[in-house]
């Protein structure tokens, strides 16, 4: 499957072949133009050609003993071509060369002699990049739901949201990456393959591989099963960013259950999501684990998307919305009302309850999967603008600082 397409622009034909090996061993990109030397003008073949065969991204090496050159070429490259990403290679010690090679247009400056690793992990960053630049374009949106401690709800949630969604929109997959994957049991369904499977098999992926590893539900939603085993495995992040791309591309939804984990694999799929949504309840446990995992994804851009969903919600004289804000540094966006006495069968029988109309629970979850598929972009680049807006008759009555109320007012 193509992958990134690079141009390599060096004055060294040796640095220029060591480049080419290390960027076709990422396995996210590929070499489409490999130059030695600069281009001199504004009319320069070079340039003509990086527009013909569509870069995404040049590598410019510096030399230590004349950068200027290389700095010239950033510079006119990112005056022509501005949809070009520039990456400069060069010395990290060379203080000077890296503020005039970023001066010049360049997006990051990395170590000639680094590992294979580094670059991997820079077109990781200008994939993650693009992908929500796309996804802020188009309709592809991708939700992962996780658990602010064990057995809060996040994946009988993100099934019905997911199941919800396919009935209301079509072209939905629930990608399972909990540790032990139960998302199959709440389905009823008996994977063959699971997440596993697609992330050994990435080196030869495309869309028809990637289909048949899929488990198909009866409303057509189809699901990337979880491991049924304890494993090892961690993805690395080059496979990650692979397998999103591919998911993104096949679907207009991709609903994501994590669950508990809580790793570094976790922090990515939140910084490359539109929404993250960490299910808890309103006891002591949950809402004190809520301010723990908003501190946990405070470094990445997941925070930004973070909303709390309220499970088995019973209102609590004295203890609003706003008391939860506070309690967990995270705005509430859902509440699903306590009904165990439905939700407990329909887990056991692989039956959701968003597919059953005759349920008020049903109902709400119907409605959380409305407001995400129907919430606007804002400007910061995927970020959803999450309102509840079909209760018109009670806006004035609504708090500025609430976020959103439930459909359902469980417990009002």
């Amino acid at each position: 499957m193509p992958g990134i397409s690079v141009a390599l622009l060096t004055e060294d034909r040796e640095k220029s072949i060591v480049l080419n090996s290390r960027v076709e061993s990422t396995n996210l990109a590929r070499t489409v133009l490999s130059h030695v030397g600069f281009p001199v003008g504004p009319g320069d073949a070079v340039l003509r050609q990086l527009q013909d065969q569509r870069v995404e991204v040049a590598l410019v090496v510096i030399d230590d003993q004349n950068p200027q050159r290389a700095v010239r070429c950033i510079e006119m490259i990112h005056g022509s071509i501005p949809g070009i990403t520039i990456f400069a290679v060069g010395d990290l010690n060379q203080p000077t060369n890296i503020v005039g090679a970023m001066r010049a247009g360049a997006r990051e400056f990395l170590d000639y002699s680094s590992s294979r690793e580094a670059l991997v992990e820079a077109f990781v960053r200008f994939s993650a990049t693009l992908s929500r630049a796309q996804r802020s374009a188009s309709k592809a949106r991708v939700f992962t739901f996780l658990n602010a401690k064990g057995g809060a709800g996040a994946t009988t949630t993100a099934v019905n949201t997911a199941v919800a969604l396919q009935e209301t929109h079509g072209r939905v997959v629930l990608v399972d990456f909990a540790s032990i994957g139960h998302a199959a049991l709440h389905l009823n369904l008996r994977p063959q393959f699971s997440i596993v499977d697609a992330l050994q098999n990435l080196h030869r992926m495309d869309g028809s591989l990637l289909d048949g590893l899929m488990t198909p539900y009866k409303n057509g939603l189809h699901l990337l099963a979880g491991s049924q085993h304890p494993h090892s495995n961690v993805p690395t992040s080059s496979e990650l960013a692979r397998l999103f791309d591919l998911l993104v591309s096949q679907y207009h939804f991709v609903v994501l259950d994590c669950s508990g984990r809580m790793d570094a694999i976790t922090q990515m799929i939140c910084d490359l999501s539109n929404a993250v949504l960490l299910v808890a309840q309103t006891d002591v446990v949950s809402l004190w684990s809520a301010n723990r995992i908003q501190g946990f994804l405070q470094d990445g851009a997941g925070r930004d998307r973070l909303r709390l969903v309220l499970n088995r919600y019973k209102k609590i004289p004295g203890f609003d919305d706003e008391d939860v804000a506070k309690a967990t540094n995270c705005k509430v966006l859902w509440k699903v009302p306590n009904n165990f006495q439905v939700i407990g069968p329909a887990i056991d029988k692989g039956s959701p309850v968003a597919a059953q109309n005759h349920h008020e629970i049903a109902r709400c979850y119907q409605a959380l999967a409305a407001e995400l598929a129907g919430a606007t972009n804002t400007s910061e680049g995927g970020v959803l603008s999450l309102q509840y807006q079909n209760d018109k008759g009670n806006e004035k009555k609504l708090s500025a600082r609430r976020f959103v109320i439930s459909p359902l007012r469980a417990g009002q």
